[in-house]
């Protein structure tokens, strides 16, 4: 066939620019032994490429396509429109019809074909584009054919397509169009089939749906499919809504045999259609299913189950490679990585008794949507098999041993900022090897500090001094969450610090009119414009201060990757502006003795009311005992990570200054390319100058695919991902269920918010997100409640909650797609609920 045309069978998967993704898979899957494909032949790029070469004009039409965002909707239609009826009004040049008249001759020419769309981005291992172009079914002859080739040329300019192109970060320009020409097969019965469980993840479990005929009533919502569950060759849910079922059950299995092939052959589960014609099935689709979460590889078959690190540390986005063996090197436990998130293999806990019921204990308090989780999977007969009692214990459950001593927070403090300036003085002048291998042996003071045994003692002792006060002042005065007023204001909490601290710099800015007005619309150079204005200076030296002590904070701030405040100080400005709008001069030394007083009140009336019960005295002495240890201890809680984020922020400045360096060499085409390479590889790149050109290009391509994933709390390695549920009986109707852990009820307006710099809140406001960090903090002086989905006990948001007197509850499953920004709720942060309230 001429270079317009080519036939199926001499296609394969390495022919995507050639003959677009769905083209270059069926291609692929006519090389499967035991699997029928429908004859027919691909209508190639260079046909496309030949016809728009008539039109020069469109691209200056997807110049301005360029221009728009996603959410440009009105614009994206009338602007795609242009674009379709200008290919669609394009004459198919000579040699091009000739080569699909001569391949129609081949089919048959009056036999009937379906026409599809196969773009250059489409069917990809990261992105499916499923439906985002047309397909055309019982065209007959060569006429119709030709038609329909254009129309599948011009729909690579749908509104859909095109907005699926922009929210997905594709090139209008370099997006081109094949089309799929084939025998039509009128089929008995027609579906999908899913070697992949869609719902819960499961590789192990294959997904079929069927419908008579073609499926096109299926499509169009007339009827639903039948629904078939296998495992093993053994269909273990049906759902069939007629008595006449459209497959027999040999005929699902058999199905399900042809998909495992095809599977292993492409090496990845996938989205099959098919169509079944007297007994035999023919595939008329395969593409990768794009929306499953990886799975961590291992070196044998056994069962695995992974946690989350990632919601454990408030950060369940994507990270870069440099971020995650950054983080990797930081922590002594192996973790694995799969779609740029970091998970730690529990299975040999879990499989030994002692130490599992150990963990459970502390993922309940933690996170309970993960405790439930593991609790389902243990509850798989034979999934984790019980360990013979050698495996490893769980750390951190052992009560602390060490004495009530503030000393102790100011010395440990004193040595982590003693350890980081040493580490500025001897960073300096490094490059090349040098500092790479400075910066590898240099973890191992990183992890001296972070994990001096007596920073874990004093952490634990915080928190169990927290339990203790909950549960026995529960026990004695029905008093729920008592602990979180008596924390209120507790010393040495630099999280917390560094919220009421830029209340101050509000105060230096707010007395200024043109620094506020200025600081309202300021670029990203504000702080050299600054001095030009009356004020200027002292606020350009207030945000400056501020910098030099919380700049190394960042949203995901455990990513080395993530651009600090000190790198981009306008993320500042929303919430120094949110402070100077609603607060007065002097409210952060106001806000923190009212929280002492608040503290040493409830102290009072706690121990008065334990006097009077039966071993009152002994009572009393045992909570003034924890009142005085947690107050003692708790704040230093936020503080190992404070250092830990201070010693990322020297390694990256130096790591940012090589990668200038070896993109003036042109080893790296950007700064930005060492986010792409582990900290080992930079290394080699610096000693050897060996070139990752192609690696980077196909990790940031991995991690544009991965940002868009959900990560799960837990993951088997079957690639089930398991949420949790929360088992309780106590909510009021249509309650949203979470973790309480900062007492008190509060109602007031939602406000939902995904990114920090686009927080605009007022007082009164009640805070709805996914996670916060440590660079949210400063947000909740501002508001009245807390609500996120993912969070425990003692993670940064519920902290910094109890420290400023906030009811919160975290852990609320789809908490920023079910609560609506700017509707009422009510948070109850000592039962642990969230109530949308009716509109008033």
């Amino acid at each position: 066939m001429s270079g317009y045309v080519v036939g199926l069978a001499e296609v394969d998967d390495t022919r995507i620019s050639l003959c677009g993704g769905k083209g270059a898979h069926l291609g692929e899957v006519t090389r499967i032994g035991g699997v029928q494909v429908p004859p027919g032949f691909c209508v190639t790029t260079d046909a496309f490429d030949r016809v728009l070469r008539q039109a020069p004009s469109i691209g200056e039409r997807l110049d301005r396509l360029a221009l728009l965002t996603a959410d440009d909707r009105e614009e994206i239609a009338a602007r795609s429109a242009e674009v379709r009826q200008e290919i669609e009004r394009l004459v198919v040049p000579g040699e091009v019809t000739a080569a699909i008249t001569d391949a129609l001759e081949r089919l048959g020419e009056r036999t009937s074909c379906a026409v599809r769309s196969s773009a250059t981005a489409e069917d990809l291992p990261t992105a499916s584009f499923a439906g985002q172009q047309d397909s055309y079914l019982n065209v007959v002859g060569t006429a119709e054919v030709l038609r329909h080739v254009s129309r599948c040329w011009a729909s690579l300019f749908t509104e859909r397509a095109v907005t699926y192109r922009l929210h997905n970060g594709f090139d209008h320009r370099k997006v081109r169009m094949a089309v799929v020409v084939q025998q039509m097969v009128f089929p008995d019965s027609a579906g999908v089939l899913f070697t992949a469980d869609p719902v819960t993840s499961s590789r192990r479990i294959s997904c079929v749906e069927a419908v008579p005929g073609l499926g096109e009533s299926f499509v169009s919502g007339l009827v639903n499919a039948e629904v078939y569950r296998v495992l093993d060759d053994e269909i273990i849910e049906r759902t069939v809504a007629t008595e006449q079922p459209t497959l027999t059950d040999a005929q699902v299995v058999r199905l399900t045999r042809l998909g495992r092939r095809i599977e292993e052959h492409f090496g990845r589960p996938q989205d099959i259609e098919w169509c079944l014609a007297g007994d035999e099935f023919q595939i008329v689709q395969s593409r990768p299913i794009t929306t499953l979460f990886p799975i961590p590889e291992t070196s044998d078959d056994d069962n695995h189950v992974y946690v989350s690190v990632g919601h454990q540390q408030m950060m369940t986005d994507a990270m870069k490679p440099l971020g995650l063996s950054v983080w990797q090197s930081t922590t002594p436990r192996p973790m694995a990585v799969a779609a740029g998130r970091l998970f730690v293999d529990v299975t040999p806990i879990l499989a030994t008794p002692r130490s599992s019921a150990a963990f459970l204990d502390v993922a309940d308090r933690s996170d309970p949507l993960m405790g439930d989780a593991l609790r389902t999977v243990l509850g798989r007969t034979g999934f984790v098999p019980p360990g013979d009692g050698s495996g490893p214990s769980f750390p951190g459950t052992a009560q602390a041993e060490i004495e009530t001593d503030p000393d102790l927070v100011t010395e440990l403090i004193g040595n982590a900022e003693a350890s980081v300036a040493v580490l500025k003085r001897e960073i300096r002048g490094k490059s090349g090897p040098e500092l790479l291998e400075f910066v590898i042996e240099d973890f191992e003071e990183l992890r001296r500090i972070l994990f001096d045994p007596r920073s874990n003692q004093v952490i634990m002792a915080g928190m169990q001094a927290t339990w203790w006060l909950n549960e026995n002042l529960c026990e004695w005065l029905g008093e729920k969450n008592a602990a979180d007023t008596l924390t209120l204001s507790a010393p040495h909490n630099v999280t917390s610090e560094m919220g009421l601290a830029l209340l101050d710099v509000a105060d230096v800015i707010r007395p200024h009119p043109e620094v506020v007005a200025f600081l309202q619309s300021a670029g990203d150079d504000f702080l050299d414009e600054l001095p030009g204005l009356p004020g200027g200076s002292e606020a350009r030296d207030a945000i400056q201060d501020y910098l030099g002590k919380y700049g190394m904070r960042c949203v995901g701030e455990i990513d080395i990757t993530r651009t600090r405040w000190s790198e981009n100080p306008a993320a500042l400005l929303p919430m120094i502006l949110t402070n100077v709008r609603n607060f007065e001069q002097g409210a952060a030394g106001h806000r923190f003795e009212q929280g002492r007083q608040e503290a040493w009140k409830k102290e009072q009336e706690v121990l008065e009311r334990l006097l009077v019960l039966p071993d009152g005295e002994q009572k009393a002495a045992d909570t003034k005992r924890m009142i005085d240890r947690v107050r003692t201890f708790i704040g230093y809680r936020e503080y190992p990570k404070y250092g830990m984020i201070s010693r990322y922020l020297v390694y990256k400045v130096a790591l940012l200054e090589e990668a200038e360096r070896l993109t003036g060499t042109g080893l790296l085409e950007s700064e930005e390319d060492a986010f792409f390479l582990t900290l080992q590889e930079l290394h080699e790149l610096t000693r050897t100058g060996q070139g990752y050109g192609e690696v980077i290009r196909e990790r940031r391509e991995a991690f544009r695919s991965f940002e868009v994933l959900t990560p799960p709390r837990v993951l088997t390695s079957d690639g089930e991902a398991i949420s949790g549920s929360y088992r309780r009986d106590d909510l009021p109707e249509g309650a949203l269920s979470g973790v309480a852990v900062s007492g008190g009820t509060v109602e007031g307006r939602a406000r939902v918010v995904l990114n920090v710099a686009d927080a605009d809140l007022e007082p009164g406001d009640i805070l709805v997100t996914a996670y916060t960090d440590p660079s949210w903090s400063p947000l909740f002086v501002a508001i009245s409640g807390l609500v996120t989905e993912v969070g425990g006990m003692m993670t940064h948001g519920a902290v910094i909650a109890r420290e400023y007197g906030l009811p919160a509850v975290v852990g609320v499953d789809q908490a920023t797609r079910t609560i609506q920004d700017g509707q009422r709720i009510r948070v109850n942060g000592t039962d642990g609920f969230v109530e949308i309230l009716p509109e008033p």
